[in-house]
């Protein structure tokens, strides 16, 4: 039970500190105490409830959801997009936006700048702000080539955000996958396009997202799945995808004839970049994000509130 003089001793000192922004060392001259007295004197009043320290905005869900996601994965940074009451193309937009506003303020010591394909990362690069990157190239880490679907190909990417950004983008003159093993080895032996596969596995930063074959799957509607070989990655134990190849729900790539023909980097060159940030969203894609979360994919994660929400309960 604190007596009358300590309980004032530690109003003093915090109203100092919180009200009148003085400093913990400013504090202790004043009162000829040491600073780590002052410290404990601004825990106690904590303790004791005489303290009591609330952030008073809606973000403080989001940062929490964002820390704690951290914590269990071992993430350099996760940003939490709330989306509540947006609709899904509305919901895909924001978070566009708020992947296009860390990356631009993240490139710096950036030389080489890695992008898959799909939906997602087009939305990023629509919201993506002008400005003069002149000193980083944009690499396809995925083949980028068809007559459908084209603004979703990792090409059409790299080249409009390479115009985002006034700089430069490389070309991986290759489909993402291929009809035949045969076919792939003679493409992936090219000078060209090991040129670029090369540049690809050196890249600083990449920019991925992640699919759930089974489920909205762009891979099926630009035509590279058909139902047997959805029935076939089910069997194989195949929960996403990152780049067109396919993982387990422990986060491995499975042994599957369709990762053999993909033309592009293998998941554990890009576990190999230094930096590789996800941007994903929809709670049905909560297997795949977990998985890819296990396997040590990604470094950076951008979701949105209710994923990342379910995440956590998972």
């Amino acid at each position: 039970m604190l007596n009358w003089e300590e309980r004032r001793l530690m109003v003093k000192v915090a109203k100092l500190y919180y009200f009148e922004g003085w400093t913990q060392a400013q504090i202790a001259a004043r009162n000829n105490v040491s600073r780590p007295v002052i410290s404990k004197l601004l825990n106690n009043a904590k303790k004791e409830g005489i303290v009591e320290i609330y952030i008073k905005d809606e973000t403080v869900q989001t940062v929490e959801l964002e820390q704690t996601l951290e914590k269990k994965y071992g993430l350099s940074e996760v940003i939490v997009v709330s989306t509540a009451g947006f609709a899904p193309d509305m919901a895909k937009r924001q978070l566009g936006k708020t992947a296009a506003s860390y990356i631009a303020k993240n490139l710096k010591g950036v030389k080489s700048l890695g992008i898959s394909w799909g939906t997602t990362l087009l939305s990023l690069i629509e919201e993506y702000p002008y400005e003069r990157r002149d000193d980083i190239n944009i690499v396809p880490i995925v083949g980028g080539m068809g007559s459908d679907y084209v603004h979703l190909h990792s090409n059409q990417l790299a080249f409009n955000l390479a115009q985002k950004m006034n700089t430069s983008c490389s070309y991986l003159y290759a489909p993402a996958m291929v009809e035949s093993d045969e076919l792939k080895e003679r493409l992936v032996n090219s000078k060209d396009i090991a040129h670029v596969l090369e540049r690809g596995r050196n890249v600083d930063m990449a920019l991925v997202g992640l699919g759930n074959p089974f489920k909205s799957s762009t891979m099926e509607t630009i035509g590279y799945l058909e139902e047997s070989d959805l029935a076939s990655l089910r069997k194989a134990g195949a929960v996403g995808d990152i780049s067109s190849r396919f993982f387990d729900a422990v986060g491995k790539e499975v042994d599957h004839p369709l990762n053999n023909r993909v033309i592009g980097l293998n998941l554990d060159e890009i576990r190999n970049i230094p930096e590789v940030i996800g941007i994903v969203e929809g709670s049905y894609k909560l297997e795949s994000i977990e998985a890819a979360l296990k396997g040590g994919y990604l470094n950076v994660l951008i979701t949105d509130d209710r994923t990342a929400q379910e995440l956590l309960e998972e």
